[in-house]
This record gives structure tokens, C-alpha cells and sequence, in this order.
């Protein structure tokens, strides 16, 4: 059936159709940097890269656009509190970002846009909502007229008449309590850039919009976001652009937020988990794991306990990944050998997998998948069928290169490949298992316990084999 995926606006799973065949674009609201990188912000990341994985699996070509949001009332005040200019801090939490993703494997966007950079675009497309009657100025700011748009609360499921009018800012010239700004009106000490209306800086939901429709068009495939943006940040950005006449989205994802004792997950409560600290106790592929193997659109409860079953499970692929490669004699020799191997288990697998992606990216579903490839694969280690074992090894790491999972190519360092780290432990852990060897030929087994045991302290846990003598990072 291909690729369907669940549209917030509709709310249903459609069919995907791009609006250019073989072609996706896809707009990801980006972090404001007031601060560095929490879990919530690197789910959304994940989420999202699995998305685009998939898609470049499935054969698409992607273009991916992450704003930044570097001028917003957080930067301005965290700024001066910290004693900083507000530019210094948006670039140092911006790099933040950029490390954390780094760190767990996003694909860099293909173009990362800054708020600040795209003033003209958001100048001109006031100007076309001025045009259109949909935006007004009023005392210095320049705001969007909600009651104008019969369409306005169609993302989100709301009827204007039923939201509740926010109270405006002292000294604010609006004539709805509904509207919102898209243009601010200089204060003292504040950036400011020159407009037909006076000096002042964007409004939030103004920027995405220009962005999105500098880099990927008047008419795109796929905006996303976190479930907290769908009002009123997605559901502006739709109104202004469906105001200036552009079609904007066709297909709007949203993730389930992260929760902590049940509360979402936010800086502004004071509640979050900044992913360097976490990263301190955390391999990055087990939190990666962690994140991204619960369906996108569901809430997670952040754990300890949760993190150590996804290191486990994640450990188990690993294993298996490494125990075949070296089962296999190398890499090389696995990959040349799984090209003459016609495996139907293994292929079946991964038609599974294909099928649960491809209903709006059931990752749960598709790590059972895996699991199960990895149980079938653990059978056929110590067998004669190296095709077979072959085979399965090959499914798994396809399958988890999609995830950004596979130990071998995206992963190296951890085992189960050609990773140097791997190379150089392996170096000093055969110099302890010959040691070893030695102290059994000479049947000091006190001797080749106390090897053993030193290296199941360091971590080096160790198998004897009918094959001969295997090692693992516990």
C-alpha cells in the first residue's frame, strides 16, 4: 500500500502522495535557543530523522529544512541575566544543539535557516497579508487579524468563538484579543530592524513560515513539530500562510511530548533533562534507542528504568551484530558472502519491517521485527550455515541503518566492526587472553581465572567456545 502517515489536520492516517513525484519536502520547527538541549528536544529530533530515513530508504530525495529561532522575549531575558549579549547566547546554545544531535546521529537538515537572517522575507509577506486585509499596524506592532480568516482554528480543531482571547500587553493596540503579532514594536535596549512600520523584531510564528516557504515554496509536503506547537504556533504559521495565499503544508506530523513524573517535559517548569548531563551515564545509541523506539505520535515517561531496558535490548542487537561479524571472519568477508545468499526468512523480515514503517513509522513494531531477525541469527551461530548466519546479519543491519542503529557503520566505536577504538580494545584484549592461554597450556588455572576475572571487572566479558575463545563489552 506505500507509505501513509497521520495528518494532524485531518486527523486520519492518509495515504502519501509528494507533491513532486520522488521529491519530499519536509519543515521541522527547530529549537528557540534560550537554553541547551533537553530529552524533549532530541525525541522530536529523532522522530523526525527516522521520517527522513525512511523516506531516503523508500527512494525519495528529501530536503530537509530545521529553523532556528534565534531572536524570541526567552533569549532576550536569559541574556540579560546571564550578563550577555542576547547574539552570544543564541550562538553558544545554537552549537549546543547542533553537538546533541551530532551526538546521537541526526542527519544535519539540509539547511538549518536562523530567524535573523530572513527579516526580509518576513517583511514581505506582512506586506502580502496587509494586501490581503488579513494584518494591520497598530501602535508600533503589526498584527494578525484572526476573525478575518473563516478558516483559522481548522489545525488545531478550534472555532474562534470558543478560544479563550489571551489578555493583551499593557499598552497593546489590538482589536481582538484573538489576534496575534507578527511584527513588535522596539523596546529600549532591544535588536530592531527598520520597517515601513517602525524599528522592531519578529513575531514567533511569522519567522516559520517565511522560512519554510523560502527554502521548499508557496506549497510543500510535510510540516512537523511537537504536540505543544500545534496551538497556537502550527495553527498561526497555517493562518498567515493560507492568508497570503500560499498552500503551505499538505501533511502536518506532530510527536508526543516527554514527560517527567507525568508532567510534560519543559524548561520553563523547571523539570528538564539537558541531554549532556544525561549523555554522562547514557551510551548516545542507547538513548537514541530509548527515544526513538516508542510510536512518535505517543507521550513517554522519562525513567532510569526505562533507559536501562533500551540499553539491554539495544546491548542484544549489538551482540548479535558483533558475535556474527567475527563468527564470519570480518565485515568484508560478512557482506561478500551475504551477496550470494538468498535467504526467504530474512527477506520476509524485512518486508515486515517495510510494512510497519510504512503505517505512519510504527517503530515499535519494526524493532519486533528486528528482535526477531537477531533471534533467528543468534540460532544459526555455531552452526555450519554461514550463508544463513550471513544473511541474518545483513537483514538486521538494514534494518537498523533506517533507525540509525547499526553498530557496524554508525556505530563503530561501540563494536561490532571496523571502528579504531574496537580495533585498538581488541589489540589489549588478545594480549590478555594469549596470557591466558598460556596460564591453562601450563595448567595454572588460578592464574588464567585471576585473567578472566580482571577483564570481566574492566568490562571484557569472555567466552570459550567451540570455535575458540569470543569477547564482549558487557
Amino acid at each position: 500500500m506505500g507509505l501513509a502517515l497521520y495528518d494532524t489536520r485531518e486527523r486520519r492516517l492518509r495515504p502519501f502522495a509528494p507533491r513532486v513525484p520522488g521529491e519530499v519536502g519536509i519543515y521541522l520547527c527547530g529549537p528557540t535557543v534560550q537554553a541547551g538541549p533537553h530529552v524533549g528536544h532530541a525525541r522530536s529530533a529523532i522522530a523526525f530523522d527516522i521520517l527522513r530515513r525512511w523516506l531516503l530508504a523508500s527512494g525519495y530525495a528529501v530536503s530537509f529544512v530545521r529553523n532556528v529561532t534565534d531572536i524570541d522575549d526567552k533569549i532576550l531575558a536569559g541574556a540579560a541575566a546571564e550578563g550577555l549579549p542576547w547574539f552570544a547566547l543564541a550562538e553558544t546554545n545554537t552549537r549546543a544543539f547542533s553537538a546533541a544531535y551530532d551526538a546521537l546521529r541526526v542527519l544535519p537538515p539540509t539547511v538549518e535557516p536562523r530567524a535573523t537572517g530572513h527579516v526580509p522575507e518576513m517583511l514581505a509577506l506582512i506586506e502580502r497579508l496587509m494586501a490581503a486585509s488579513h494584518a494591520y499596524a497598530a501602535g508600533g506592532d503589526v498584527y494578525f487579524g484572526v476573525r478575518s480568516l473563516p478558516s483559522y482554528g481548522s489545525l488545531s480543531g478550534q472555532a474562534p468563538e470558543a478560544m479563550a482571547p489571551s489578555e493583551p500587553a499593557e499598552g497593546s493596540a489590538k482589536r481582538d484579543p484573538l489576534d496575534f503579532a507578527l511584527w513588535k514594536g522596539t523596546k529600549p535596549g532591544e535588536p530592531a530592524w527598520e520597517t515601513p512600520w517602525g524599528p522592531g523584531r519578529p513575531g514567533w510564528h511569522l519567522e516559520c513560515s517565511a522560512m519554510a516557504t523560502r527554502y521548499l515554496g508557496a506549497e510543500f509536503d510535510i510540516h512537523a513539530g511537537g504536540l505543544d506547537l500545534i496551538f497556537p504556533h502550527h495553527e498561526n504559521e497555517a493562518a498567515q500562510s493560507a492568508g497570503a495565499g500560499d498552500g503551505f503544508a499538505r501533511y502536518w506530523l506532530h510527536n508526543g511530548m516527554v514527560n517527567t513524573a507525568g508532567e510534560k517535559m519543559s524548561k520553563s517548569v523547571g523539570n528538564s533533562l539537558a541531554v549532556a548531563d544525561v549523555l554522562q551515564g547514557v551510551r548516545p545509541q542507547a538513548l537514541r534507542y530509548y527515544l526513538g523506539a516508542p510510536h512518535y505520535r505517543s507521550s513517554l515517561d522519562y525513567s532510569l528504568a526505562g533507559i536501562a531496558e533500551a540499553a539491554a535490548a539495544y546491548g542484544r542487537l549489538e551482540t548479535f551484530v558483533r558475535n556474527a561479524v567475527d563468527a564470519l571472519g570480518g565485515i568484508g568477508e560478512a557482506e561478500a558472502l551475504a551477496l550470494g545468499t538468498d535467504l526467504p526468512a530474512a527477506k520476509a523480515a524485512e518486508e515486515s519491517f517495510t510494512a510497519a514503517l510504512d503505517e505512519d513509522l510504527a517503530v515499535p513494531r519494526a524493532l519486533a521485527v528486528v528482535h526477531g531477525a537477531v533471534r533467528a541469527g543468534n540460532a544459526t551461530l555455531g552452526g555450519d550455515d554461514r550463508s544463513a548466519l550471513a544473511g541474518w546479519l545483513a537483514a538486521v543491519r538494514r534494518m537498523l541503518e533506517v533507525l540509525a542503529l547499526d553498530p557496524v557503520a554508525q556505530w563503530p566505536a561501540a563494536g561490532g566492526g571496523d571502528g579504531r577504538l574496537r580495533a585498538v580494545v581488541d589489540d589489549l584484549v588478545q594480549v590478555a587472553l594469549a596470557a591466558r592461554a598460556d596460564a591453562r597450556g601450563r595448567r595454572d588455572y588460578a592464574a588464567a581465572d585471576r585473567i578472566r576475572d580482571a577483564l570481566a571487572a574492566a568490562g571484557v566479558m569472555v567466552e570459550d567456545t567451540a570455535e575458540g575463545v569470543r569477547w564482549h563489552l558487557r
